[in-house]
């Protein structure tokens, strides 16, 4: 088993994504809210007062989604083709990072019926 992990930098496809991992048996997946470290440090070069307008302007910066799923050696591939599907690639520029780690132990996938 894998862990896969998606940043999302384009949320305006993150329906079309979990539908489209649910419509090929991928399911489970947490989705959390995320923003990447260039996006915070851009503000430190900032002078006080721009940066303090910026906020009043413009309050919310642009966030990404981080989408993590515990998945099977055979669906990592299935769950990489979505991504590039429904993205339209990662070569795109910000359009966000996916990779998988191996598990040593998962516990809790199945319940006791």
């Amino acid at each position: 088993m894998q862990v896969f992990v998606f940043v999302l930098n384009r949320t305006e496809h993150l329906e079309n994504l979990l539908q489209s991992f649910a419509d090929h048996g991928l399911r489970g997946a947490t989705v959390l809210d995320s923003k990447g470290m260039a996006r915070i440090l851009h503000t430190e070069d900032e002078m006080p007062i721009f940066y303090g307008l910026r906020a009043i302007l413009e309050p919310e910066r642009r966030s990404s989604k981080t989408i993590f799923m515990v998945l099977k050696d055979e669906q990592v591939d299935i769950a990489r083709q979505v991504v590039n599907e429904v993205t339209g690639g990662l070569d795109v520029p910000d359009s966000g990072i996916m990779f998988a780690l191996p598990l040593t132990m998962v516990e809790g996938l199945e319940k006791k019926k």
